[in-house]
């Protein structure tokens, strides 16, 4: 990546909605129909397709935008080595942006404007991903497969982002019921990070308690970039929760798990699926033992003779051949499946590809079968293709499906 200067948010914005208006022809005000086509969309080429991605490569969430890409990676490789879609290869332009908002408005803004990217792809996290929407409305780009479940990305339906994993609403619903209806606990307390993918999971928490007359009898947060639990877990220690619901990714959750244990605090935790529940197992040794995770796709374990999974199978296989040194997981099946349903939209568009085409086309997938026993739907009315929420628990570092 060629070094790129740096602007304040305000003076970024005005210098890209510059370059958008020269490039693409005005502002999210007109019609899509209104827009000029002169000629192909950015990033179709004859014999090959270039699409972009800005995710955490490196930081205390490299872990979850590494793994996300390995696994889309792995099923794209697999559609080059047989001849790419409609005799063209798939480039993936990928840009670390350390799951920092302002480095991944950078990013998206490279991509757009000079690498001229067809679509945006696999982006990692909520406050990343909710910082490049007003750019992703002026480009008039898609943007698939995004590893984040928030509100914010789903109502209102927007025309440009297709969703493929559940939300966080749905996680968190799932979460409180198990505890109150399976577990019997009543006191359960929230512990989230202190941005929009933290206030997410509280806003979903606190309806899910209030359908059962209950509301978090504490709450704790940390920053983003740090691992400054310690208050947090001081005031949900003292509220005598039963239960912990976590917002948060792996490292910081983990020290939360592993000193709340240390100091004999026997509540039940649970995170969602963005934790990262692999690397927050490996982190919390141990103390991980009994840790309830929300899940948005099923364990990567096929038995023996399961022919319904096949596309774990696949993607296993996959994964091994261009990825021998990583282990199956949740994440990178993520990714493997955010590849399978961006190829299937891109089959479906045509060899004469534009990016309204595509996402018409994306509306078109009804009860696709990904080979995870679980069908995939779009319509122009409903932009998240998969709805089943999966509780694991981590025993002996693996997540054991319970539900």
């Amino acid at each position: 990546m060629r070094p790129w200067r740096s602007f304040s948010g305000s003076s970024l914005m005005m210098v890209f909605q510059l370059i958008v208006i020269l490039v693409f022809g005005g502002g999210c005000d007109q019609q899509r129909s209104s827009v000029p086509q002169s000629g192909p969309d950015p990033g179709v080429y004859d014999q090959s397709l270039r699409i972009g991605a800005s995710l955490a490569l490196s930081g205390h969430a490299g872990y979850l935008g590494t793994q996300t890409l390995h696994g889309a990676q792995a099923y794209l490789e697999h559609v080059n080595s047989a001849g790419g879609i409609h005799g063209r290869r798939i480039e993936l332009v990928a840009y670390d942006d350390g799951y920092d908002p302002p480095r991944c408005m950078l990013n998206t803004q490279k991509l757009v404007v000079e690498d001229r990217v067809f679509s945006l792809f696999c982006y990692v996290g909520t406050p990343t991903t909710v910082k490049i929407l007003p750019l992703v409305e002026e480009a008039r780009v898609p943007l698939v497969g995004m590893f984040t479940g928030a509100h914010a990305l789903r109502d209102p339906l927007n025309h440009y982002l297709v969703n493929i994993r559940a939300s966080y609403y749905q996680e968190t619903k799932a979460a409180v019921r198990h505890m109150v209806e399976n577990l019997g606990v009543r006191r359960i307390a929230v512990f989230y990070q202190y941005d929009a993918y933290g206030f997410d999971g509280l806003r979903g928490t606190e309806l899910a308690l209030k359908a059962y007359g209950l509301a978090p009898v504490a709450t704790g947060t940390y920053i983003r970039g740090t691992l400054n639990i310690e208050k947090g877990l001081e005031r949900i220690m003292r509220s005598g929760a039963q239960a912990v619901m976590m917002i948060g990714t792996y490292e910081p959750c983990a020290k939360f798990i592993r000193q709340a244990r240390a100091s004999g605090f026997g509540a039940t935790y649970y995170n969602v699926s963005f934790v990262g529940a692999d690397e927050l197992a490996r982190r919390t040794a141990e103390a991980g033992n009994g840790v309830i995770v929300t899940q948005v796709v099923p364990p990567p374990k096929v038995e023996a003779g399961d022919k319904r999974l096949w596309g774990i199978r696949e993607y296993t296989t996959l994964l091994k051949r261009y990825f021998p040194g990583d282990r199956p997981n949740f994440v990178s099946l993520e990714g493997y499946l955010n590849a399978r349903v961006l190829v299937e939209g891109l089959k479906r568009a045509g060899r004469k590809l534009t990016r309204e085409g595509f996402i018409r086309a994306l509306e078109t997938i009804t009860n696709y079968d990904l080979g995870i026993d679980n069908n995939l739907s779009f319509s122009s009315t409903d932009h998240q293709g998969l709805e089943r929420v999966y509780i694991t628990r981590i025993e002996n570092g693996r997540s054991v499906l319970i539900q």
